[in-house]
């Protein structure tokens, strides 16, 4: 995973759940394409020793270790491991942090050399959990660098050329996803596919105010979406004149039109925050729901 420096770990949580198990996988995967190390979290949050049943705990702990503590190393243990078994050259580390998850793995991807951070999208749920669904949320809208969330089960592109689907939409969020994504691209021989999602613009008229007439044109409306995904992508295939670009504007909510697009082999890059939208949310609604919608890897970046 390129971020344009020279980054040397891949930092990912884990949790012991099935979701978890396969971000695990896709990162080791993703060090060894790309010569970097993996780095695995994981969060013992809060204390045993700050529940109901902390007096009791603290009697029994053995070694000076409490029994939540015990699964984690256990955990983390068998996740170094089942790393080092399938890729023995991979560098291995591990930490074990005692904070919330999504502070744990914000903590670890604001340390030098960091290419990226990987959770999967569903943890264990319930008070067993760690990595669940709104560690991903807020570490995408937080994160100094590109957070990739992977469903419980994914593809791989193996057999056939990869492809990197990406939102396209003039903001400036977008065009750091775009470069990622062509960075990314160039460095992997898969394909950029830019979706630049447009809806007519007469639906809106009663709530936006005046409308000048050609923006009741629906080919007006698109030329126009084509002319902001080309200005976008201009300096980006001058840099990297290798890499194959297909270049398509959907009718359709920017949602609909990348998940549409998108299979579970593919991986989805979005910015955190496009267009639009209220400075309030931790995440921007495209994004957010591109990562609760997605059957395969999503990279969000800030």
């Amino acid at each position: 995973m390129d971020t344009g420096e020279s980054p040397r770990w891949v930092v990912v949580g884990v949790d012991g759940s099935d979701s978890s198990r396969y971000a695990l996988e896709w990162s080791a995967n993703q060090a060894m394409t790309y010569g970097l190390g993996v780095r695995i979290v994981t969060a013992v949050w809060p204390p045993d020793s700050e529940g109901p049943f902390g007096e009791l705990i603290r009697g029994s702990e053995e070694d000076g270790e409490t029994p939540r503590q015990h699964d984690a190393r256990a955990l983390l243990a068998y996740a170094r491991d089942w790393v080092q078994r399938l890729f023995p050259e991979l560098s291995v580390e591990t930490r074990e942090a005692a904070e919330r998850p999504a502070e744990a793995l914000l903590h670890a991807a604001s340390e030098p050399g960091v290419a990226c951070v990987v959770v999967g999208s569903r943890g264990l749920g319930g008070l067993a959990s760690a990595f669940v669904g709104s560690v991903g949320v807020e570490l995408a809208a937080k994160s100094p660098v590109p957070t990739v969330v992977l469903p419980k089960h994914h593809e791989t592109a193996e057999g056939r050329r990869g492809r990197i689907i990406v939102g396209v939409d003039g903001s400036e969020t977008g065009g750091r996803a775009l470069a990622f994504a062509f960075r990314q691209a160039e460095r992997s021989g898969a394909e950029v596919v830019a979706v630049c999602a447009w809806q007519p613009m007469a639906a809106f008229a009663s709530s936006v105010g005046p409308v000048p007439p050609e923006a009741f044109d629906d080919e007006a409306v698109e030329a126009a979406a084509r002319r902001t995904a080309e200005a976008s992508l201009e300096d980006l295939r001058e840099d990297h004149p290798k890499v194959v670009v297909d270049v398509r504007t959907v009718r359709a909510h920017p949602v609909v039109a990348i998940l549409e697009e998108a299979t579970p082999a593919d991986l989805i890059v979005v910015g955190s925050r496009g267009r639009g939208g209220f400075k309030g949310l931790l995440l921007g609604s495209v994004s957010q729901s591109v990562l609760h919608g997605a059957h395969g890897p999503v990279v969000v970046v800030r």
